[in-house]
């Protein structure tokens, strides 16, 4: 365009030159305005090309900011859906961990219900016995029940001892024979002998001074009985005092100090299979 515009402005000048010295005044006049109309075209187009060569660099720019925004958005996207086909791969292998812990729990579980059933069984059986074994004792103040998953064997001092006394007498010793048959046939169970007594204090009884005392003198006695003259296998027994702490009731009349005073005979069966499970 700018060579076309300077070809005309020659044409007209040579024009002008060659035939000034025949121009009218009116003929020079309007070339003068249409070499003004030229040349305010050719600033004008000066400006408008100006303005497209600075809109042509801003649109590189842009293009090069745009090309450089598209490269970090592409290597981020690359980057992601690697991560993502990590995540899904660790997820994969985690949830086959936890579904092979979850089997290997439940098959544990099933093993504890199983021993647990066979404890329950061997207690409702060993009840059985020793309910047989003692039925004669029942009307003397001995009681055999199951509590939190434990035979107890539950003797009235009356049954065993005369008032005061840690010595047993002879119808006690009947009582612990008899039971000390059914538990040596029973050689899992686990024997706990606990003394109670009732809320009196102690007077004239010469070196027990108080209930602690007389409630472990009458177990020790109990166990000496069992594993010495009975031969119940002593590593099996335990004897303890609680004092008057665990009465049965309240002390407030002779009948109920009577069911306090007692001896209790703790049957547990051994759960070593259950606790080496529980360990693993």
């Amino acid at each position: 365009m700018k060579r076309i515009i300077l070809f005309l402005f020659a044409v007209m000048a040579v024009s002008a030159w060659s035939s000034c010295v025949i121009l009218s005044p009116k003929k020079y006049k309007s070339l003068l305005s249409k070499q003004d109309s030229l040349s305010k075209g050719w600033t004008e187009s000066q400006q408008k090309n100006e303005s497209l060569e600075g809109l042509i660099a801003r649109l590189r720019k842009d293009t090069v900011g745009l090309s450089s925004a598209l490269n970090d958005l592409k290597s981020r996207y690359s980057e992601m859906d690697s991560n993502y086909t990590k995540l899904r791969s660790n997820s994969s292998s985690e949830i086959n961990k936890l579904s092979s812990d979850l089997k290997k729990r439940e098959q544990r579980l099933k093993e504890v219900e199983e021993i647990l059933r066979k404890r329950d069984e061997a207690t409702n059986q060993l009840k059985e016995k020793l309910q047989q074994a003692l039925l004669g004792f029942a009307k003397n103040g001995l009681t055999v029940e199951i509590r939190n998953g434990k035979v107890y064997v539950s003797l009235m001092d009356k049954l065993l001892f005369p008032s005061g006394s840690i010595i047993i007498d002879e119808k006690g010793k009947q009582a612990l024979s008899q039971l000390a048959d059914v538990l040596k046939q029973q050689p899992e169970i686990n024997i706990a002998v606990e003394g109670h007594t009732d809320s009196q204090k102690i007077t004239n009884l010469g070196q027990i001074k108080d209930n602690w005392d007389l409630s472990v003198l009458r177990s020790t006695s109990v166990v000496r009985y069992l594993t010495e003259v009975s031969k119940v296998e002593a590593v099996r027994m335990t004897a303890t005092g609680k004092g008057e702490f665990q009465p049965l009731g309240p002390n407030t009349t002779a009948e109920s100090r009577s069911k306090n005073r007692r001896i209790e005979i703790v049957l547990s069966p051994k759960l070593d299979e259950l606790y080496d499970l529980i360990k693993q």
